[in-house]
């Protein structure tokens, strides 16, 4: 009883409200002969001694109708996902449903007969779950753990296993399987790996793929794992821009890591300790990371000095990158944030090492807009060669350099603009674009850096072009 009680004792630490609320409406329910189990991610979690934040219910034994009265009776509810038999409370994140009975009746992600029913029974309600560690129930009275699919063992020992042969009817789920094993320490059950192998996407959203991927990209811990599991059971073949790396040999000089693919997993592993607070940020990283040398199968060939290049591979890249991105994310302006970093990610390096001055780096930010996002690609580039501290200062030099210059998240805003035109008698008009332009590649050249000279060197401009008002 003592690790029951620890196990209740930590939902009522961590989200003590909540918690109430849970408790209560575990004996409302019970009180109607019915049974609230807490289930799914959030009992995975508790058994870690993880906090949750989420809170998936399971009622039995309690028809839809009066399990809907009797918490309408006590709590605000949101009946958004009450057609499939899910009841949510309105300002929490607890979410209650029924068993329920569900039938494969097409090809696609949806295309399920969905039937409620409170007398299904614990064993046949969770042989629908995905995996065993999520198919665990809590009692939210007597805090028992009912894990009819031996969840609580597989968790223990670090395995990821599907529960049963409904796991086939969902092949969303290959790329769950996918992004928990990048967030958790598990290793996939060979024969998961095998049912996966003959399962499909070719029917689900894109939404829901982009989805699972970005749970890889901005939650793994080792996002590597996640991209292997795909290669194991042979999901690759949806990402040939990926399983092109498979196999893509480089110059062992610079490569020590080994091939392309290789080279990718240790890169995408590096985006980890530069996540921030947006995830904007972090999603385009990874995705510049993921894709920054598919165009290296394309390119690659014996160099004349007898070893293997892959010259001009970071523009070759980006019709392939861009296909793969737009497969799922119908975003315009986060692929174009991918691409820019794509292009231009062996620009640093030279910078650096040839002490280019001012205006190479304001000319670099002009066209990239994010040098820091830019920076932390390049690391992740160089610790998937395995680099040396000293090869990384380099980066680090370069971050240094673009922080002095104050355009490492945006590039110089004109000091000169149209309303100084205006000001000094000229109407807007066609030539305004012109003027303003050679003016602001005069600031990028370092001509001035102020408003009085910015002045000066437009007035001067003016003159030099023959323009009055």
């Amino acid at each position: 009883m003592a690790i029951r009680n620890q196990w209740i004792d930590i939902l009522a630490a961590h989200a003590p409200e909540d918690f109430a609320v849970l408790r209560e409406m575990a004996r409302l329910v019970h009180g109607q002969g019915g049974q609230a189990y807490l289930v799914g991610g959030c009992v995975r979690d508790v058994l870690q001694g993880i906090p949750g934040h989420d809170f998936d219910v399971e009622v039995h034994g309690i028809p839809a109708d009066k399990l809907s009265a009797l918490l309408s009776a006590h709590w605000e509810l949101n009946q958004v996902g009450a057609s499939f038999g899910v009841i949510k409370f309105a300002h929490r994140d607890i979410d209650v449903a029924l068993p329920r009975r569900e039938n494969l009746i097409g090809k696609g992600h949806r295309d399920f007969s969905i039937a409620t029913d409170p007398y299904l029974g614990v064993a046949e309600a969770s042989a629908r779950r995905d995996f065993t560690i999520n198919a665990m129930m809590l009692d939210l009275l007597t805090g028992e753990l009912v894990d009819p699919w031996n969840g609580r063992s597989d968790l223990a020992n670090g395995i990821l296993r599907h529960v049963s042969e409904h796991f086939i009817e969902d092949p969303l789920r290959v790329l769950r399987a996918m992004q928990f094993l990048a967030r958790f320490p598990l290793v996939a059950a060979p024969e998961t790996i095998e049912v996966c192998a003959r399962m499909s996407q070719e029917h689900l959203p894109p939404e829901r793929i982009a989805g699972e991927w970005e749970k890889l990209l901005l939650k793994g811990r080792q996002p590597s794992r996640g991209l292997q599991f795909l290669l194991d059971c042979g999901w690759l073949r949806f990402y040939p821009e990926l399983e092109a790396l498979v196999g893509c040999e480089q110059y062992e000089l610079y490569h020590p890591e080994g091939d392309v693919w290789r080279h990718t997993c240790l890169a995408l592993d590096a985006t980890v300790p530069l996540r921030t607070d947006s995830q904007e940020d972090n999603l385009v990283r990874a995705l510049a990371v993921l894709l920054h040398d598919v165009g290296k199968p394309s390119v690659t060939c014996m160099g004349p000095k007898g070893h293997l290049v892959a010259w001009n591979h970071e523009n070759e890249g980006l019709p392939i990158a861009e296909r793969f991105l737009n497969r799922m994310w119908n975003q315009p302006r986060l692929v174009r944030d991918v691409l820019v970093l794509i292009q231009n990610h062996m620009r640093p390096v030279p910078l650096q090492l040839e002490d280019c001055g001012p205006r190479a780096y304001r000319r670099l930010s002009v066209e990239v807009k994010r040098l820091d996002l830019l920076a932390d690609v390049v690391e992740c580039d160089m610790r998937g060669t395995l680099a040396s501290e000293e090869t990384l200062r380099i980066v680090n030099d370069f971050r240094s350099r673009i922080r002095e210059l104050a355009i490492d998240k945006a590039p110089p805003p004109p000091i000169v603009g149209g309303k100084d035109l205006i000001r000094l008698g000229f109407r807007p008009g066609p030539l305004f674009g012109d003027i303003l332009g050679r003016c602001y590649e005069a600031q990028l050249s370092g001509a001035f850096s102020g408003i009085d000279d910015g002045i000066a060197y437009l007035e001067k401009l003016l003159k030099e072009l023959d323009l009055t008002p």
